[in-house]
């Protein structure tokens, strides 16, 4: 059944847990106000530097739109609601080009990012674009150090001084771009030269020429340096570049890039947006420029044929005189030509479909630069459209392989019907080549039959006939071929980039993404506050000790008595010095309370005990008994601590006759009881330290002491050992009216006061009441405050476990034994 003080705190207690108090972590936070100020200005003089010698930086962007590459062909796909795929397909596969490794390395080649200008200032080394005073020009075909800083000091407009010291420096081969396959053990240098002189070694040849912009007077006091950088290293660099759509349904693509430099940032997106279209272009003219190609091989073949032709047939009209012809023969003659036509024409299908050939059989990889029959003047539908499947399947699987690896099942089916393609195109060759022999060969007949016909004809007309055919072969293959190669260019001259730039990168807003100084200094005020907020919450988190009013509560439901305050003087009888005291006031509260405990009973037995030593037992028995003396109550205050006196010491009397003594006979009643210097408080030692104190306060002449204390004075307070370490403030309870359990403010631990008072209750011991010691009140506090300077000491031997590995001895040597305290030398004056 639950008592009436159970049921009184049990309240209060189911409250507190229901609600949060949010006014405690007030004043909680509000005691370290100190913490968020110095907090808050430390984060801010690291958010100060931070942003003062971190190296900016800078983003720029461009943005390419990127246009359907089936023009105004209907898509099949697209009249069944798939298009949009592949578009978004086209996309993708136009970031992964744009973000490339050999786009980037192509960019690179054509940009000056060969050699890398600094300039030191408050310990930051900013990389200089464009405004760099001087420019480095290096001998491409000797090699130079890579990623070694070559100091210069700027002397004067025509003299310079460079320094430099590298161990196992890498040497570059920038006619290769290739890395020398030895290092440079050792290299050093430090020289003054002319500006435009050419400094060479072993493992460098360059010379510096000063910018005719450049202030000499400016730049004499920098700190100036440069480095050569590799191709590798600044493609991996300028490689991360951001690609993404400016948003969902738009096929036009941003480019950013973030960077030390902005100015060198936008020249190479600029590079590479260049670069890119005129990539693009490229392939898109790669077939013209195959047939231009193809075209001046032949060329040059029929060229020397007709030269040989032309000077032939001239040398024979200036050498001979020909006759006209009859009809006859001139019919025959025109004949022939007809059939020369046919044979050139012939001859040339013939050239290009045998090259054709060749090209597919001997180039298994690369099929994008065929060249189409229409190009060549040639009309052959099947052969056209097998070249140009077999283009689209190869470009379709360049594009899968952009996100995928040649195993995926994808690009294997691809790879099938690729040589399944190209099996049907050879197959077709085959065919046509065949056919145009025979054809070929049948021109060839006629040729020969017409040719014996016109014996008739005399000799210097025939000889002219078959000077002239030769040049009329010769010369309608070449206009033929020209004719071709002039259509070819025009094609290829008229062809535009499918893609087109938007915007072109440019220096809008010099303010860097990084650091962004004023989120930074947000960020900074942000963590002051919060730092401290954290530490004094994890603070009340990880502290194990009895901080509140409410650390007590939520362990026990036993009534708390009241609370002394944090006292700052040296002596223990604080009541009785300052009776006006807030201490002493808070001791009368004490007093009240123990009256209504005790239901107004005229005389009652207070016995004082603690958990662990130092909670100030013995400092609140002595104050107690002396507040009821100043009462005007006779008061008895009893030192049962046999174990390790000290009431002795503080009052400054004699400790050869008490308890211990009066238990074992040796001593009467009226000796033990000594007088002290504060009206109506008598005083009893512990007497000399007994072998046996637990067998003593068990003995019968306990009860007698006790009978004869309680007819002889109205209050009896007790000051017994810790509970925590030994047992004998149980076997006194059942001689007293109320047992207070005093409690230290932030030093008795949660876990061994729980351990302790759920052992009390469990006894139900009855009149347990919890006196909370050192209560140590703050400007702004709100339930107790932290902190507390009064200390005691005791020396246990005995161990008392709770989970925590603490043991004290008890009969341990007292170096303040022979200290005299301040009240005793005020009365022995007295």
């Amino acid at each position: 059944m639950e008592t009436e003080n159970t049921r009184t705190y049990q309240q209060p207690l189911q409250q507190e847990e229901e609600s949060f108090d949010f006014k405690g972590l007030f004043f909680k936070i509000y005691r370290h106000w100190y913490f968020f100020v110095l907090t808050i200005i430390v984060s801010l003089i690291i958010a100060f530097l931070f942003n003062k010698y971190t190296k900016p930086v800078y983003e720029v962007s461009t943005t390419v739109i990127i246009k359907s590459d089936r023009g105004n062909k209907i898509d099949p796909q697209q009249l069944i609601g798939l298009g949009f795929r592949n578009d978004q397909q086209n996309l993708e596969n136009e970031v992964g080009v744009l973000s490339s490794y050999s786009l980037t390395e192509r960019t690179v080649k054509n940009l000056d990012f060969f050699v890398a200008y600094f300039e030191e200032e408050n310990f930051i080394a900013k990389e200089q674009y464009g405004d760099n005073p001087f420019d480095v020009v290096f001998d491409s075909s000797h090699l130079q150090p890579v990623n070694v800083e070559f100091r210069v000091q700027v002397l004067s407009a025509s003299k310079y001084a460079i320094h430099v010291e590298a161990e196992n420096a890498t040497l570059y081969d920038y006619a290769t771009f290739k890395e020398s396959d030895q290092d440079y053990l050792f290299l050093k240098v430090s020289d003054t030269l002319f500006f435009g002189e050419q400094l060479e070694g072993e493992a460098y040849s360059f010379h510096l020429v000063l910018k005719p912009d450049s202030k000499v007077s400016e730049i004499v006091s920098k700190n100036l340096n440069f480095v050569f950088k590799d191709l590798k290293s600044l493609v991996t660099r300028f490689q991360g570049i951001m690609i993404e759509p400016i948003n969902k349904e738009a096929s036009i693509l941003k480019l950013s890039l973030k960077g030390f430099n902005e100015a060198k940032s936008v020249a190479f997106l600029n590079m590479l947006t260049r670069e890119y279209l005129a990539q693009g272009l490229e392939k898109k003219n790669l077939i013209a420029t195959n047939t231009i190609r193809f075209i001046d091989e032949q060329l040059m073949d029929i060229s020397d044929s007709l030269s040989f032709a032309e000077l032939e047939l001239q040398d024979y009209r200036s050498q001979n005189v020909v006759m006209d012809i009859d009809f006859q023969s001139q019919q025959a003659v025109n004949y022939m030509k007809t059939l020369e036509t046919q044979q050139a024409d012939l001859k040339v299908k013939n050239m290009y479909y045998k090259s054709l050939k060749k090209y597919v059989e001997t180039n298994k990889e690369v099929q994008q630069g065929l060249i189409v029959p229409s190009a060549m003047g040639i009309d052959d539908p099947l052969t056209t459209s097998l070249i140009q499947e077999l283009s689209t399947l190869f470009n379709e699987r360049a594009e899968t392989l952009l996100t995928s690896t040649e195993k995926n099942p994808a690009v294997i089916a691809l790879d099938l019907r690729i040589e399944n393609t190209k099996n049907a195109l050879l197959e077709n060759i085959t065919n046509i080549v065949k056919n145009s022999d025979i054809g070929l060969k049948d021109v060839t007949s006629r040729i020969s039959t017409l040719t014996g016909q016109m014996t008739t004809i005399p000799k210097t007309q025939r000889e002219l006939l078959g000077i002239t055919r030769k040049f009329t072969l010769s010369d309608n293959i070449y206009n033929f071929l020209q004719q071709r190669r002039a259509e070819a260019q025009i094609t290829r001259a008229s062809n535009v980039s499918d893609n087109e730039i938007v915007d072109r990168a440019r220096l809008l807003d010099s303010t860097p993404v990084y650091p962004k100084k004023s989120l930074n200094y947000m960020i900074a005020i942000v963590l002051g506050l919060i730092l401290p907020i954290l530490y004094v919450l994890g603070k009340d988190y990880l502290n194990d000790k009895i901080v509140e009013r409410s650390d007590i509560e939520k362990i026990t439901q036993i009534p708390i008595l009241g609370h002394v305050i944090h006292s700052n003087r040296l002596n223990t009888i604080v009541v009785a010095e300052s009776p006006k005291s807030s201490i002493a006031e808070s001791f009368r509260s004490i007093r009240t309370n123990l009256a209504f405990a005790t239901k107004g009973k005229n005389k009652i037995t207070v016995l004082v005990t603690s958990d662990m030593v130092s909670a100030g037992k013995t400092f609140v028995s002595i104050n107690l008994a002396s507040i009821f003396a100043l009462y005007g109550k006779k008061t008895m205050l009893v030192g049962f601590d046999l174990r390790k006196p000290k009431i002795y010491q503080d009052f400054g009397l004699s400790n050869s006759e008490g308890v211990s003594s009066y238990l074992i006979n040796r001593s009467s009643y009226e000796s033990i009881i000594q007088h002290s210097m504060i009206e109506n408080l008598d005083i009893i030692m512990a007497g000399p330290v007994p072998p046996n104190p637990s067998e003593l306060i068990a003995s019968e002449k306990t009860d007698e002491l006790f009978r004869r204390l309680q007819e002889d004075y109205d209050f009896v307070i007790i000051d017994t050992p810790p509970v925590g370490l030994v047992t004998d403030a149980f076997l006194l309870m059942k001689y007293t009216d109320a047992n207070l359990f005093a409690v230290r403010q932030n030093y008795t631990l949660k876990k061994v006061f729980a351990s302790i008072i759920n052992d009390i209750e469990r006894r139900k011991i009855p009149n347990v009441h919890i006196l909370i010691n050192d209560v140590k009140l703050t400007k702004g506090s709100y339930g107790y405050g932290y902190g507390y300077g009064y200390g005691y000491g005791y020396g246990y031997g005995y161990g008392y476990g709770y989970g925590y590995g603490y043991g004290y001895g008890y009969y341990s040597d007292d170096k303040d034994k022979d200290k005299e305290s301040t009240v005793n030398r005020i009365f022995k004056k007295a």
